[in-house]
């Protein structure tokens, strides 16, 4: 007996009362009401009910459907029927029918999964991610991946109404330096010689420009070794874009529109346009970071000119050895919060890097606690109105190198959103972060970086200072930053050759080993280049966002651990000892003692 599907179980309705349809797919639930059974049958696009009973299905095949357990993946035949009154389901789309099957085929049984394909929480994450194949077919999962299908769909019908085409780049590439570590992959046939798996198509891009292709998109996979987090992955998705002849702001305005497109098409969202633009300086003195979340105030106040001249040497001090007194106004937690509660806070500043935080709440009296015994009331009366704070407000502060002050207050004005409930996590918040420093200056290399890659151009008015001050050069760069998480950059690229040339050589590298890594991209400016920019958005991270989830996990479908470990596959593994010689790669003794080879025999070598 076969018969082919006819309906997709989700998909029945009313309108299909009286028809015969055929569904496939995976026992969900299973129930048995005085010698009828009722099974809750699962597709992807949702639940149907069957009714199998005696009176209609042949008797064998009633005997097949009491052996029926979850999972078991089943085809059935039979007729679209309506619910009793008062038996609907309202909490289920085919909640108003049921089909009551003449024929059952059983295509396969399951054993009984680790978990219930149906439960949300108190799974652990690495027994879903071991089973990943389970875990997939959880409805919460299988929207996820739709909504994925659908924005990248979108992306590429607006980009297609645009002018952009699509075009692959490389895989199996040089290595060349873009801010994190490479995967690497040995040549067999090139002994000792390496290829390095892309990080960004950002060269080839480039490229693609200087070839005449005007605009350019891909949403491709990209590759770094770095250390993970929620949202990271070893490797990710990035939708790529290139254009030629055009400024910053033509990028920034086309990206906008799509941005506006994805958001219409898919929640039914109206975003504003054109978005809202803070400068780095900005972002970093309000909100203590690049990738600011605006939703909420709590805003950082700089003090240093209030206190540079106080009695209270940490703050004087501080200042007149070229750090920052910076403070954050917490209204109205003077009277919320506990000592307890204050001192957490500290505790927290220093795990976030700070020396301490410092403290007091204003009152109508003036002042009281923390700090307030090292202050005359004049100078108390000006912190308080530097802080443009009221009787009630908790006032706390962090006095160390502008970078320290930034990042810890930054971190902490999160978390007190979240604390104090500030946050609307309803609310979409975009904006482009704009002007960004071009370098940065590294302590551990001692000596100065690029700030996004070393191929984003000053802004004009900068060009001069490349060699003479780092500091100060800006970058025609731009972030698009979603309720606080970065999902986007790019920036206009450096044109000329010779201006290419001074970066590289602000960076240290000499002109031997600029021309060694880069020297087929660098001979390219010679033959006429176009003034070009774009810009990469995290796809993965954008459908995190759009789904509300928590993790990059949830958004792909086979996703790596935070120790960049498949626990489904067991990647990555040992290679077999013809593999390493055949590659010419030896491993080191501490790598020979940590894991064995996998050793084949001669006749499979």
């Amino acid at each position: 007996m076969s018969f082919q599907r006819t309906h997709y179980c989700g998909e029945l309705r009313a309108d299909h009362v009286d028809q015969e349809a055929v569904v496939c797919g995976w026992v969900h639930r299973r129930r048995d009401h005085g010698g009828v059974i009722f099974i809750d049958l699962r597709d992807r696009t949702g639940l149907v009910q069957i009714v199998f009973n005696p009176e209609f299905v042949p008797k064998e095949q009633f005997t097949e459907a009491e052996r029926l357990r979850n999972e078991y993946v089943i085809r059935v035949r039979g007729t679209v029927r309506r619910r009793l009154a008062g038996m609907e389901n309202p909490n289920l789309a085919t909640g108003a029918i049921e089909i009551y099957a003449t024929a059952l085929e059983l295509l396969n049984e399951a054993r009984t999964p680790p978990f219930a394909i149906d439960a949300h929480t108190g799974v652990d994450e690495a027994l879903r991610l071991k089973y990943r194949y389970l875990d997939l077919r959880r409805f919460e999962i299988q929207e996820t991946l739709a909504l994925r299908h659908r924005v990248a769909k979108l992306i590429r019908d607006f980009l297609d109404g645009q002018g952009f085409w699509e075009i692959e780049t490389p895989m199996l590439t040089k290595s060349t330096p873009e801010g994190a570590r490479d995967f690497l992959v040995p040549s067999r046939v090139q002994p000792g010689e390496f290829y390095a798996l892309p990080q960004s198509p950002q060269l080839f891009k480039q490229l693609l420009m200087m070839g005449g292709i005007d605009r350019y998109f891909q949403i491709v996979r990209c590759f770094r070794d770095e250390d993970l987090r929620a949202d990271r992955q070893p490797e990710f998705t990035q939708l790529d874009i290139e254009m030629a002849f055009v400024d910053r702001d033509d990028i920034m305005a086309l990206i906008e529109e799509l941005v506006a497109f994805v958001f219409q098409e898919t929640l039914g969202e109206k975003i504003e346009l054109p978005l809202r633009r803070l400068s780095w300086a900005e972002a970093m003195a309000r909100y203590g970071s690049d990738k600011p979340d605006t939703r909420f105030g709590l805003e950082i106040q700089d003090v240093s000119a209030v206190v540079e001249n106080t009695g209270f040497r940490v703050f004087s001090q501080t200042v007149r050895s070229g750090g920052q007194v910076k403070g954050i106004n917490v209204e109205g937690a003077g009277l919320k919060f506990a000592r307890r509660e204050i001192d957490e806070l500290g505790e927290l500043a220093v795990s976030y890097g700070s020396k301490g935080m410092l403290w007091l709440i204003v009152t109508d009296d003036g002042s009281k606690g923390g700090i307030t015994k090292f202050f005359n009331p004049e100078e108390l009366s000006q912190l308080v109105t530097a802080m443009k704070a009221k009787p009630g407000d908790l006032l706390i502060f962090v006095a160390d190198k502008p970078q320290v002050c930034a990042d810890v207050l930054g971190r902490l004005r999160l978390y007190l959103g979240e604390k104090l409930e500030l946050i609307d996590h309803d609310a979409w918040d975009l904006l482009w972060v704009v002007d960004w420093p071009l370098f940065e200056y590294s302590e551990a290399e001692g000596r100065w970086e690029a700030a996004h890659h070393p191929f984003t151009a000053p802004l004009p008015e900068d060009v001069e200072l490349l060699g003479k001050d780092p500091a100060r050069v800006r970058a025609q760069a731009y972030d698009l930053v979603l309720n606080g998480t970065e999902v986007g950059g790019g920036s206009i690229r450096i044109h000329r050759r010779e201006v290419q040339e001074r970066m590289f050589a602000a960076l240290g590298m000499t002109k031997e080993e600029a021309e060694s890594r880069f020297g087929f991209f660098l001979d390219a400016f010679d033959y006429g280049t176009p003034p070009h920019g774009g810009i990469a958005w995290g796809f993965d991270r954008l459908i995190m966002l759009l789904a509300r989830k928590d993790s990059l996990r949830d958004v792909i479908a086979f996703p790596k651990t935070a120790s960049a470990q498949d626990l489904m596959t067991g990647a990555p593994s040992p290679a077999m000892d013809g593999q390493l010689r055949e590659l010419h790669v030896r491993l080191t003794p501490e790598a020979e003692k940590r894991i064995e080879p996998v050793q084949v025999s001669s006749s499979e070598r």
